[in-house]
């Protein structure tokens, strides 16, 4: 038998694919309301990539109180880099959506496009991964953490007693992972 070529599909998943097999028991509201979540995730990657582009090439957008204008226009105001990659380990990295680091003061913006309510612990993660990464003593500098979501801006200032055992668990961790790594190799 010859099989249909299909070799543009190769390594995709369909959205009523065999790997994503629970749909199998929606009913019609569930899956056009996980569509509908798929479809908010597709477009919030979009509007990622809409804002880093414009804080890239400093392009304010029209002062408004929505979300995505807020934090493209705080992010240029603050000199910020968008999609920065934070380094510790194999084990351990992530992307902050806007991050500056200027006179001992580290700011990290966070970009929500979804209604699920966000959760400042993954901006305390990037402020670890940051101190790792640059040898920065968290107790030494400035931290401002900030979520923008639903037309908002939640303000964090972690305490310097709050990023220290993000930092001591990562290292903990990434040593863990590592040594199972080692047993399996």
């Amino acid at each position: 038998m010859n099989f249909n070529n299909h070799s543009s599909l190769e390594g995709q998943h369909a959205f009523l694919g065999a790997s994503k097999y629970h749909w199998i028991n929606y009913d019609q509201e569930k899956v056009a309301d996980t569509y509908n979540k798929f479809l908010a995730t597709q477009k919030g990657v979009i509007l990622h990539d809409f804002a880093a582009q414009c804080i890239r090439l400093g392009q304010k957008l029209p002062r408004s109180e929505k979300t995505l204008n807020l934090y493209v226009n705080d992010a240029i105001g603050y000199k910020m880099t968008p999609e920065q990659v934070l380094y510790y380990s194999d084990n351990c990295f992530g992307t902050a959506d806007a991050i500056s680091f200027r006179n001992d003061f580290l700011r990290i913006h966070d970009l929500k496009t979804g209604v699920t309510p966000a959760h400042m612990e993954q901006l305390m993660i990037y402020a670890a991964l940051f101190c790792l990464e640059y040898k920065v003593d968290p107790k030494d500098i400035g931290i401002e953490l900030r979520i923008y979501q639903n037309n908002e801006i939640i303000f964090h200032e972690p305490e310097r007693d709050e990023i220290m055992p993000i930092i001591d668990k990562i290292i903990d961790f990434d040593k863990i992972i590592n040594s199972i790594k080692e047993m399996e190799g």
